[in-house]
């Protein structure tokens, strides 16, 4: 993420972002409202007026009545989005949701303004991490107003793209609508690139034996849910914009465009179910191949025990068979005077033959034991 320039109004130190830093026309006309991005108002599909306050936008409003004002807002304080909903009668709950953020994707519609949230999504390569900007859009019958949370998307380059488009522009907010959602779903793609590539480098470490696999597929598995969660609505709420479509004016080539729109959404949460899936399998393909590592490793020492329990039992066995002339050889060599054995003319032959034949009793049973 590029660092942005930070400034002090009233002792708070808020983040410029980056629409702000690059269009002019911004920061000449609100260089002390750093939270309006942009405040335009559109005849027939051209800018006609920048309204340097929000109830300036309201005024100009009432007296082009054919007119739409889209108004662009970044992290706004609470007193701005109370002021906002009294200039454009905002319904309280709408306005409660875009205050206390947080809000899951939903599209409600409170009499003639629509209130959608959307969650933009950039994907952090270098820590495989999905960063989520959370989007407020109220859309009226002649404004739409953005409420932006996160430098992610960046509605500046969806304004110029209505801008220089005035056949869709002119079409109004509705098409407005369509532009900022068609902007989200299509910054997706590079979130699915992203996790892909992460899913494919995970196989190799699998099969490549990586004892520290398990720990990334289990984050990249909880980055993959909240993804999903960010995406799996906009589906319904892209079908519930063309299902109204016709009772709030919304032109066949509009429809056309959200139908499209949905089939990049239906693909997105498509992959999205295949990520988690495929995770799910490597995880269990990953305790299959480790278990079976592990079985291997245990069979190697087994066997090395058991070859080791064979030396032991060659060790004791012959230690046994040294034992016994040793153990004749000792008595036979006590100091005493009275020792009967000693005085016999047999008795050296009879020591000798003694030691022997324990000896080869000793390494028959052994033999037979399997011991030597």
């Amino acid at each position: 993420m590029a660092r942005v320039k930070g400034f002090r109004r009233g002792g708070d130190v808020r983040e410029e972002p980056p629409e702000h830093s690059m269009d002019p026309r911004a920061s000449e006309e609100h260089p002390y409202r750093p939270t309006v991005i942009d405040n335009a108002i559109y005849q027939n599909g051209e800018r006609v007026d920048n309204p340097g306050s929000l109830a300036d936008a309201f005024e100009r409003l009432k007296q082009m009545p054919d007119a739409m004002a889209w108004i662009g807002l970044y992290r706004p304080k609470e007193w701005e989005l109370v002021k906002l909903g009294e200039e454009f009668e905002l319904h309280e709950l709408a306005l409660e949701d875009a205050i206390v953020g947080s809000q899951r994707p939903k599209a409600d519609r409170y009499g003639d303004t629509l209130f959608v949230v959307l969650r933009a999504a950039r994907y952090l390569d270098e820590v495989e991490e999905v960063a989520f900007g959370e989007l407020h859009i109220f859309v009226g019958p002649n404004f739409v107003i953005t409420v932006r949370h996160a430098e992610a998307p960046d509605l500046q380059g969806v304004r110029k793209r209505m801008e220089s488009d005035p056949d869709l522009l002119r079409q109004g907010p509705q098409a407005v609508l369509y532009a900022i959602v068609d902007a989200v779903v299509d910054g997706y793609a590079p979130v699915v690139a992203g996790l892909q590539k992460d899913i494919e480098e995970i196989e190799v470490q699998v099969f490549g034996g990586d004892p520290s696999v398990s720990r990334r597929v289990y984050e990249l598995s909880g980055e993959v849910i909240e993804f999903q969660r960010a995406t799996a609505p906009l589906v319904g709420m892209i079908h519930g914009f063309i299902a109204g479509a016709r009772k709030y004016g919304v032109t066949d080539e509009l429809q056309s465009y959200l139908r499209d729109v949905a089939d990049h959404a239906i693909t997105v949460t498509e992959r999205i179910s295949s990520f988690r899936q495929m995770l799910q399998n490597i995880l269990v393909v990953n305790s299959t191949l480790v278990t079976q590592a592990q079985n291997a490793e245990m069979a190697r020492m087994t066997e090395a025990s058991i070859q080791q329990g064979e030396e032991v039992k060659k060790i004791s066995a012959w230690a046994a068979i040294l034992f016994a002339p040793t153990l004749v050889g000792t008595v036979y060599g006590m100091n005493f005077d009275f020792m009967p054995e000693t005085h016999w003319v047999f008795g050296y032959p009879f020591a000798i033959v003694l030691m022997a034949a324990v000896c080869v009793a000793l390494y028959t049973v052994f033999k037979r034991r399997d011991w030597l």
